[in-house]
Order: structure tokens, then sequence, then C-alpha cells
């Protein structure tokens, strides 16, 4: 009978302590309206990096060290990735970034997901939605976003970690307009 209320006591403790890192990630989400953060990402082997800000809903601007000036802007509408080089535009709602950029799509799905605890370091959510896979990590610490795994729109692997997270931070107005094409 003890076997049996330690099992129960348990499940019942760890069914607790799962729902309470859904609700501070998602407590932390709402009271986020935008995050700096440097980040790294692995396109394929390929390790790039530099320091972005996003703005709720769907705004990011990021800046690439040492990559030909490249820059990649979401107004909200449309993603433009520019270089000294090249330009390409795409719809926003075509690209993964569509749902990292979305904080109530993401509270919402998270709402409903079962998370994966990785090492007591990181917790792990898989949003299946329009024919996209994307996995989003937090901190089980300060329940920051920092980091997300998808497949882009060329069928690349991407890997994004994010570090040095500031939050609610006075936005330049003019940060997520879209550059022109020159």
């Amino acid at each position: 009978m003890l076997r049996y209320f330690l099992i129960f006591f348990i499940f019942i403790f760890n069914s607790n302590s799962k729902a309470e890192f859904k609700n501070k990630i998602i407590k932390n989400l709402k009271i986020t309206n935008n995050l700096d953060f440097k980040f790294e990402q692995n396109i394929n082997g390929k390790i790039e990096n530099g320091n972005c800000t996003i703005e709720y809903p769907k705004k990011i601007f990021c800046e690439y060290a040492r990559s030909n000036n490249k820059i990649l802007v979401s107004n909200g509408k449309s993603l433009v990735v520019k270089t000294r080089t090249s330009y390409y535009r795409y719809p926003l709602e075509k690209t993964p970034l569509n749902f990292i950029l979305d904080k109530n799509f993401l509270i919402k799905k998270i709402n409903d997901l079962e998370e994966r605890i990785i090492d007591k370091k990181l917790i792990n959510y898989t949003i299946l939605d329009k024919d996209t896979e994307l996995k989003i990590f937090f901190d089980a610490q300060s329940y920051d976003l920092v980091g997300w795994q998808n497949t882009d729109i060329y069928q690349n692997f991407n890997i994004t970690f994010i570090s040095s997270i500031r939050k609610n931070r006075v936005l330049s107005k003019n940060l997520f307009k879209i550059p022109s094409q020159n």
C-alpha cells in the first residue's frame, strides 16, 4: 500500500511541477513586450551569430556579425534578408518566424502541449502547425525563451540559441522598417 501511495505522490508532484513550469512560462511571455538578445544560428552546419530585437507581435530586427552587413527584418507582414549583394523578401506567414514572433500563438500552443524537461535546465515544447514543426526551448530557471529548432522554407535544418536576453526596453520606432532593395 505504501508503494502505491509513493507512486501516486510522485505522479502528482511531477504533474504539479510541470504545470508550474507551463504557468510561469506563459506568465513570463504575457509580460514581455519586446526582447533583445545575442544569437548563434546553425543552419545545416553553417554557424552565424549576431544580435536581434523582437517586438511582439511579429517584428524582428537582426544584425549578423562578420557577414557582408547581413540583416534580417520583419515589420509584421514581410520578412527581408539583406546583404551587400542580395535581397530576399518573403511573406512572414510562410516562414517559421511567423510562429516564434507571435507570443499569443505561443501561449495558446504551450497551454495545450505537454512539455519535455531536458537535464533539468531546459523546457521544450514541440509545435506542429500548418506542415511546420517547431521546437521551442525555455530556461527552467528564468522561464525565458532560449532558442528554437525548425526546418526553414528551403528545407534547411536550423537551430537558434539565444543569450544575454534583455526585456521590455525602449525601442526605436524605425527599427523594424523594411530596408530598400537598392
